[in-house]
């Protein structure tokens, strides 16, 4: 976040369930700068059988010893996938949704503003995933543009007021 942007309102949005598909890995603070080859595997699969649209999302799942990110897309099934991706599925819930107007290697910084700044002062909580759900996504939008890095992002926080 530049030193300009010190606050990021959100939107409010109920989120539907989403079938995600895609490719996921174990990360940590210190190995997070592996996720942009994660996403250059992920996008050599090509348009995946059964996607929806051309949205792609960067999911976050907490672990024990840090956290698994998943590269993916809508699908309306998965039959036809490629044995090396996975799936989950996000549920319908409530989102603070977070435009994020930087370089995607920013996301940090949204993250943190998030964390740190929005949630103690908004009077909401984020919901603690269930069922293998995620803890948050990225959402890249179509305008998204991969060779920029720019345009289009997107942070849904699932939140319970």
């Amino acid at each position: 976040m530049t030193p300009a942007q010190t606050k990021i309102d959100p939107r409010f949005e109920g989120g539907k369930s989403l079938l995600i598909a895609g490719l996921r890995a174990p990360f940590t603070l210190a190995t997070a700068d592996g996720i942009p080859a994660l996403w250059q595997h992920f996008v050599s699969f090509g348009r995946l059988p059964n996607m929806i649209g051309n949205v792609y999302y960067g999911l976050c799942f907490p672990t024990s010893a840090g956290f698994d990110y998943m590269c993916g897309v809508e699908v309306s099934g998965i039959s036809g996938l490629h044995p090396e991706l996975t799936h989950v599925t996000v549920p319908a819930q409530r989102y603070a949704v977070f435009p994020h107007q930087e370089h995607v290697s920013q996301l940090r910084q949204t993250l943190d503003y998030i964390w740190h700044k929005w949630f103690p002062a908004s009077g909401y909580k984020p919901v603690q995933p269930a069922g293998g759900a995620p803890a948050f996504f990225e959402r890249y939008g179509e305008r998204f543009n991969p060779q920029t890095g720019m345009d289009d992002i997107e942070v849904w926080m699932p939140i319970q007021s």
